[in-house]
């Protein structure tokens, strides 16, 4: 296997050898491709094909990637794959001419090159384009793949996604829905009256979510800074300042593990809306989500993994009290104290630690029991006070907040206040973060002064909420892990 595998790669080098060669002498007889600054490309080949009937016979000019080519003496047959896909390219040295068919011929899979010619259909019915000019616009130094072989290495793919994308058509056709996902976004929230922002990325306080930051050296300033984990407080700010509807779509970092739906940076979109609540953010999730798989997928109704699951129906609403007591069998509205919640929680094999209070054992619970059952689009409501810092109270159930996650496919997809706006309340619960903080957890948040000062100042009644992008478009496209949505995930480096 050894000898196989040396004998490859000296096979390999030997290639690699000879299109440098090929440059080499290109750029002798005065024909080097780098020198090229531009190509005027008419159209792309899936136009090609929708417009076949108006092109038919007609002149256009394609450029991209030659992916095949059958040499067969006076006349020879290419593919070129552009943006939107392959076109095949027939190739005759009598409409060429003579020198330039010659060079043709040295071209290699991979080479970036121009076509110009007519659109007409071979004996067995394929759109192509017949050259009358090819114009070699850059050569490809190194090997490609071949169709499958050698790209089954899903870290290689990673790392070199630029390989990918040229060989992997649906690779491709997934980053395109992505983007595709984010326009229709920002064009949704653009007509309902919202306004993207930015805000900063280095921050001395990293709050607005459990989780634990990256930490770096601002040398100018001789101070530590985080990298945000959360886009909340800053925007809250701007709620503050009167803006009313705003919205970011950012990464954000967490210094976390990885996993199939995690990646230590990823994009979150937070928005804001002065006047409204928690009710008014469910309804914006919902036409949200239901207007994004229209626009992108053309049908409400999307599958991940075999699951269906049906945007076009209202989304269900339940309490975490009620999703904890249908699926797990217990009343949190009948454990009173701690010690009951405690006893509840070893009775059911749920671990928890000293610190935890009866609103985290609920949590607990729900985690444990109620999540994987959340298939369907649903909000879980009502989330207790000890897990949500930046939330308003409930009325009438002070031990609640007005908050909610929304669940599909068992995952939480985003989470949403009615944002707390008392200044003295929200001095005490960052208090009591930093109590959590200095009892040793990593993850509570910090108080931030200025954002008090910022609610002193006065902060309407608000409704906020936060999307995790990527989740969402790896549903949307059927894609079960993280790092295929991401264009370059995060990955542990390797030795040169």
């Amino acid at each position: 296997m050894a000898g196989a595998n040396q004998g490859q790669q000296q096979d390999l080098n030997q290639l690699l050898k000879v299109r440098r060669e090929k440059l080499s002498n290109l750029q002798a007889e005065g024909k080097d491709p780098f020198l090229i600054t531009k190509y005027d490309v008419t159209h792309h080949s899936q136009e090609i094909r929708d417009h076949y009937d108006e092109l038919e016979g007609k002149e256009v000019a394609i450029a991209g990637r030659m992916m095949q080519k059958r040499v067969m003496g006076k006349a020879s047959f290419c593919n070129v794959q552009d943006l939107q896909g392959g076109m095949q390219v027939y190739v005759a040295r009598d409409d060429l001419g003579e020198e330039p068919y010659k060079d043709f011929k040295k071209y290699d899979i991979g080479d970036i090159i121009g076509v110009r010619g007519f659109v007409f259909t071979t004996k067995t019915g394929e759109i192509s384009v017949h050259a009358k000019e090819l114009t070699l616009l850059s050569k490809s130094l190194q090997v490609l793949p071949e169709k499958f072989h050698g790209l089954a290495d899903r870290d290689l793919r990673y790392r070199q996604r630029y390989v990918d994308l040229i060989m992997n058509e649906e690779v491709k056709d997934t980053m395109i829905k992505r983007s595709r996902i984010l326009t229709t976004i920002r064009s949704y929230l653009d007509s309902q009256g919202f306004i993207e922002v930015e805000t900063p990325m280095l921050v001395h306080n990293a709050g607005g979510a459990a989780a634990r930051p990256f930490e770096t050296h601002f040398n100018a300033l001789d101070e530590d800074l985080k990298l945000r984990i959360s886009l909340e407080l800053y925007l809250k700010r701007l709620i503050v300042g009167g803006l009313e509807r705003v919205y970011e779509i950012g990464r954000v970092f967490r210094n976390e593990g990885l996993d199939t739906r995690h990646n230590p940076e990823f994009t979150l979109m937070e928005l804001y809306q002065a006047y409204t609540d928690y009710n008014g953010m469910m309804d914006l999730t919902e036409n949200l989500y239901r207007h994004v798989a229209k626009e992108v997928l053309g049908t409400t109704t999307i599958t991940f993994g075999g699951v269906e699951m049906d945007l076009g129906k209202p989304f269900t609403r339940i309490t975490m009290v009620d999703a904890v007591k249908q699926y797990a069998g217990v009343d949190f509205d009948e454990i009173h104290t701690l010690e009951d919640a405690r006893a509840v929680a070893k009775e059911h094999h749920v671990a928890f630690e000293e610190r935890h209070k009866k609103g985290d054992i609920l949590n607990l619970f729900f985690e444990e029991f109620c999540e994987e059952h959340m298939i369907q689009p649903t909000f879980v409501m009502d989330h207790p006070i000890e897990i949500s810092p930046l939330t308003k109270k409930k009325p009438g159930k002070p031990d609640y907040v007005e908050r909610f996650e929304f669940f599909m496919n068992g995952w939480e997809m985003a989470n949403a206040y009615s944002e707390l706006n008392d200044p003295i309340d929200q001095r005490e619960r960052f208090a009591a973060q930093d109590a959590l903080a200095a009892a040793g957890d990593d993850e509570a948040e910090h108080t931030d002064e200025d954002f008090l000062n910022a609610l002193e100042i006065g902060m309407p009644p608000t409704g906020g909420i936060g999307f995790g992008i990527d989740r969402m478009c790896m549903l949307l496209t059927d894609t079960p892990a993280i790092r295929d949505i991401i264009l370059f995930p995060t990955l542990k480096s390797i030795d040169k």
